[in-house]
C-alpha cells in the first residue's frame, strides 16, 4: 500500500511541475565554443522561446573534449527541464572516439526537437594554397602527403570527423591540426598558418564573399542557398561524401513528458517566423523541426552511421 502511494504521489507532483512549468530562467548549455555552428543558431533562438515560455531563456558555453565536459554537466543536472543541452553531431561522435564517457549518448538525454541542419564548407586560404577546386586540392595532396595542414576545432570534433571523412574517401592525408574551438582555428585559417579547414558556413560565409578565403565545396547533399556556385563535395570529385550538421535540444532522462512537448511546440513554433528562418540561413543552417520521437529516430541514425566513419577512417582523439 506504501508503494503504491508513494508512485500515486510522485506522478501527482510530476503533473503539478509540468503544470507549472517554467518558473524561472532556462539554461541551454551549449557544449562548443561560442561563435559556432551551434552557438549563433541558438542565439537567434533564444529571444522567441523566453516569450513564449514567459521566462528567460538563456545560453551558457562548456566547450572541451569534442562537447563531451557540456553534455556530461546536463546527463547529471536535475530532469526538470531548467538545464537543457544544444545536442550536435559531435554528441554521436564522440561516444565512438572516446574509450570511456561517464554518461550514455543515447540512455542518458531525451530527446526534445531537431531544430536546425546544415553544411561544412571545405575553404582554403588562397593566398597560402592557391588550388580553385576540390579536384586541385586532391592533386596537391597527394604530392605532398602528410604536408598540407588542416584545422578543426579539437579532436574528436565533427570538423575532424567530416575531414577524416574526406580523406579516407579521397585517398589523401590531409594533416590534422586540432584547436581548442571553433574561434582560435579561424583565426589561423584567415592568418594562413593553416591552408584548409571543413568549416561551419556562420564562421566563413563573410570571409568567403570577401576573398579572403575560397570554398570549394559543400558537405551536404545539395548545394547551400548562400553560395549557389559552390558544389557539394559528390559533385566535386568524391561521390557519396555527404555530412549534414544538425542541431537540437535534449535533457537530462527522466524529464516529464510534458515539459518535453512544451518546449518542442514552442520552439516548433518559432521556427515558423519567415524572419527567423532568413537569419537562420544567412547563419548557415536550416530551420529544420523534427518532434521527440523523430529526433530520437535520427540521433539513433546518425549514432550508427557516425561509428561506423570512426571505424572505417581509424580516428582517434589523440
Amino acid at each position: 500500500m506504501r508503494t503504491l502511494i508513494s508512485i500515486l504521489v510522485f506522478l501527482i507532483a510530476g503533473t503539478t511541475q509540468a503544470q507549472q512549468y517554467p518558473s524561472r530562467p532556462i539554461r541551454l548549455v551549449v557544449p562548443l565554443s561560442p561563435g559556432g555552428f551551434a552557438d549563433v543558431p541558438t542565439r537567434m533562438l533564444l529571444p522567441r522561446l523566453s516569450v513564449a515560455l514567459g521566462r528567460q531563456v538563456f545560453v551558457e558555453n562548456k566547450p572541451g573534449a569534442g562537447g563531451t565536459i557540456g553534455a556530461d554537466s546536463v546527463a547529471k543536472s536535475a530532469p526538470d527541464g531548467y538545464t537543457l543541452l544544444v545536442t550536435a553531431t559531435p554528441h554521436v561522435i564522440g561516444a565512438h572516439l572516446y574509450r570511456t564517457l561517464p554518461y550514455d549518448s543515447l540512455k542518458d538525454f531525451v530527446p526534445v526537437a531537431l531544430f536546425g541542419s546544415g553544411p561544412y564548407a571545405l575553404v582554403v586560404n588562397p593566398q597560402k594554397l592557391p588550388v580553385a577546386s576540390v579536384r586541385e586540392l586532391i592533386a596537391a595532396a597527394k604530392a605532398r602527403p602528410g604536408r598540407i595542414d588542416y584545422a578543426s576545432s579539437g579532436n574528436g570534433s565533427a570538423q575532424h570527423l567530416v575531414s577524416a571523412l574526406f580523406n579516407t574517401l579521397a585517398g589523401i592525408e590531409l594533416n590534422h591540426v586540432p584547436y581548442k574551438g571553433s574561434g582560435p582555428a579561424m583565426q589561423d585559417l584567415l592568418g594562413g598558418q593553416v591552408p584548409v579547414s571543413f568549416a561551419g558556413i556562420p564562421n566563413v560565409i563573410s570571409s568567403v564573399k570577401a576573398g579572403k578565403l575560397r570554398a570549394l565545396a559543400v558537405t551536404t547533399a545539395k548545394r547551400w542557398s548562400e553560395l549557389p556556385d559552390v558544389p557539394t563535395v559528390a559533385e566535386a570529385g568524391i561521390p557519396g561524401y555527404e555530412a549534414t550538421l544538425w542541431l537540437g535540444l535534449a535533457a537530462p532522462a527522466g524529464t516529464p513528458a510534458e515539459i518535453v512537448e512544451r518546449i518542442y511546440a514552442e520552439t516548433a513554433k518559432a521556427l515558423q517566423d519567415p524572419e527567423l528562418q532568413q537569419s537562420f540561413r544567412t547563419a548557415g543552417v536550416n530551420a529544420t523541426v523534427m518532434n521527440p520521437q523523430e529526433f530520437g529516430t535520427f540521433i539513433r541514425a546518425e549514432y550508427e552511421k557516425w561509428g561506423r566513419v570512426v571505424r572505417d577512417t581509424g580516428a582517434t582523439v589523440n
